[in-house]
């Protein structure tokens, strides 16, 4: 099965350097989950995956565990503690103290402190067992598949990474990723349940990205998987429902504002809706190259960035979108519009770029 992440488009060029490391201290191999990650002498320099803000603090994550934090705007760069050395795709702050990050090996990480310290929460080699936990413990229609699935997992391992995650406040939250991986918590990450049973993706496609736009939550995933959290039901009969996509090909990410949902993916691909997923129309962004990251700023304009280093930007809701000018044409994967500015972050470490006029 093809499996194209929006931020491991670029991985496979990111981790040439590590694995020669990783190959060379061979015979004494430690597992990345029991590892801490290592020290960078240049840590804004270093290849990162996301960036997020966490209050006026900006937080960035990337390959073998790194977690940066910036208290300046982004000029300068600490590096967080932290104790795996897994690759991390995602990382989100609901308040400005509680924040999560996820990532290969199936790791989620939780920093009560701004993101200066980090805790593990879950790895893949727990998630199958908490998959059989559940399905034990609460029995759904088509229980043995729920059950047998969790087995597989439990068999096969840390293999699976999360690719995204969010959280509506420092209680609940989710985490998702390759092959229908969905875990939810309602207690700030200290337990786990599965929402396999929960989404309308019977082929087990990857869940990419997630996004909120009010009380409305949306996953987006490969093969133009859209999929709408359904919250109309009496809990527990809340699910992710299947909604018709305008585009088979896979997205990699999705932005929302309260009145504005928009995908974007491979080849270019982008499309929105207006009027909260119930129908959506395709966007020409003039790229024939993967969309890799997107932010809006206050104004509510619209960044787009490509794994190519374009940048686009849009000031009608992302109807239409014009080049935007950056100061090196480098692969994208995570932004923050800012006053004044955008902030870059990709294979080549964190990146400014002076805001466009209007």
């Amino acid at each position: 099965m093809q499996i194209p992440f929006k931020r491991l488009l670029i991985l496979g060029a990111l981790l040439l350097a590590g694995g020669a490391q990783a190959g060379e201290k061979a015979e004494t191999f430690v597992d990345v989950l029991d590892q801490p990650a290592p020290h960078s002498a240049n840590p804004s320099r270093a290849p990162l995956l996301a960036v997020t803000r966490a209050d006026k603090r900006l937080v960035s994550v990337g390959p073998r565990g790194h977690i940066l934090y910036s208290d300046d705007g982004g000029t300068s760069w600490r590096q967080a503690e932290v104790p795996v050395s897994s690759d991390l795709t995602a990382v989100r702050f609901p308040t400005p103290q509680d924040g999560w990050a996820v990532g290969h090996d199936g790791v989620v990480l939780h920093s009560a402190d701004g993101g200066q310290h980090w805790e593990r929460q879950l790895d893949g080699r727990q998630v199958g067992q908490v998959m059989l936990d559940y399905y034990a413990a609460h029995p759904q229609p088509d229980n043995a598949t729920w059950l047998d699935q969790a087995r597989r997992y439990q068999e096969e391992g840390a293999d699976k990474p999360f690719l995204d995650l969010w959280f509506r406040d420092a209680n609940e939250g989710f985490v998702i990723g390759a092959f229908n991986l969905i875990l939810h918590t309602r207690d700030g990450g200290r337990t786990w349940e599965p929402w396999n049973h929960r989404i309308d993706n019977p082929q087990a496609l990857h869940l990419t990205a997630m996004a909120a736009s009010g009380d409305d939550l949306f996953i987006v995933g490969e093969q133009g998987l859209l999929l709408r959290l359904d919250r109309q039901q009496e809990d527990p009969q809340q699910r992710f429902v299947a909604l018709q996509s305008p585009y088979a090909g896979s997205f990699f990410g999705v932005i929302a504002q309260p009145g504005l949902i928009f995908a974007y993916g491979l080849r270019g691909h982008a499309i929105r809706s207006l009027d909260n997923g119930a129908s959506w129309s395709a966007v020409d962004t003039g790229l024939p190259v993967s969309l890799t990251a997107a932010s809006l700023d206050a104004n509510g304009r619209l960044y787009l960035f490509s794994q190519a280093g374009q940048g686009l930007v849009s000031d009608d809701r992302g109807a239409s979108f014009k080049p935007l000018e950056l100061a090196e044409r480098l692969p994208v994967s995570g932004a923050v519009a800012g006053p004044g500015r955008l902030l870059l972050v990709g294979a080549r470490g964190v990146r400014e770029n002076a805001m466009p006029v209007r």
